[in-house]
């Protein structure tokens, strides 16, 4: 069962900000990627909320009818001190589960990190953060030695795939296009962030404080290869990792699937069980 997300607007530091809101039970802040918007991943948004979810999904600055940053906040801390206003703002009382994709997923270490008071769980999906690429032989090759052609060449051959231009191009578009036409400015910043984004000290940080972290992931993506989920991985001390079939947009391309992997991290389905029998 899938419930409509009401879409709303509110003010955070005094900007225009667009969210989405709906269901009850444990809540779960949902973080965009990169040149998307929250409504690009309303359908399986939907089928969570169907599963006893409070789902939150903002527009991340720059994204959706959510207002730019400033200039001198344009940071991955920059984006994690506006997610804090925006929880605040929001009347966020209790720490929230906080899950992101792709670059909301950097988005997400960094808000937890800075801001520890407002995450309870971490769940980051085929999230940046991680500090490898790839590996050749022994050696790993850095993220921010990945030359800026290599991420062109593996976005334009994920989003012609079949399965993406069939099922996922449609829904990208319809977002994609307008941030392009309104803020293409803003999207080749963050693309430039989210490429060169490390969080090594703040991964370091997280595994020392406890946080509960999932990792979830499409083990065919080729746009955040396995090489960085593993990094995350050593990094964060060994966290629970789920892994999926698909590309970097499973979940895009298969809500109800997105939807059963996050209500498993969440628990949400054992606690239903015990509570009827």
């Amino acid at each position: 069962m899938s419930i409509g997300i009401t879409w709303r607007h509110l003010l955070v530091d005094g900007r225009d900000t667009s969210y989405g809101v709906a269901g009850s039970g444990p809540t779960v802040v949902f973080l965009h990627g990169w040149g998307l918007s929250h409504r690009t991943y309303r359908h399986g948004l939907e089928r969570l909320v169907g599963r006893g979810v409070r789902v939150v999904a903002p527009a991340l600055p720059g994204f959706g009818g959510t207002a730019a940053l400033p200039a001198a906040a344009f940071s991955l801390e920059g984006y994690a001190a506006w997610v804090a206003a925006f929880l605040r703002e929001l009347g966020t009382e209790e720490p929230v589960t906080l899950a992101g994709h792709s670059f909301g997923g950097g988005v997400a270490l960094r808000t937890a990190h800075d801001h520890p008071e407002l995450v309870g769980q971490l769940v980051l999906i085929n999230s940046i953060g991680g500090s490898v690429w790839a590996r050749r032989g022994e050696l790993p090759v850095l993220m921010s030695d990945r030359p800026v052609w290599d991420w062109g060449l593996h976005l334009a051959a994920h989003a012609i795939s079949v399965r993406s231009f069939t099922r996922v191009m449609p829904v990208i578009a319809a977002d994609a296009v307008p941030n392009f036409l309104l803020h293409p400015g803003t999207l080749w910043r963050v693309g430039r962030l989210a490429r060169d984004a490390n969080l090594s000290e703040e991964l370091e940080e997280l595994k020392g404080r406890g946080l509960p972290i999932v990792i979830v992931w499409g083990r065919d993506d080729t746009v955040i290869p396995w090489a960085c989920a593993e990094s995350l991985v050593i990094a964060l001390g060994g966290p629970e990792v789920v892994t999926v079939p698909g590309n970097h947009s499973w979940l895009l391309a298969d809500p109800n699937r997105f939807a059963e992997v996050i209500t498993n991290v969440l628990g949400v389905a054992e606690d239903e069980e015990t509570q009827a029998s």
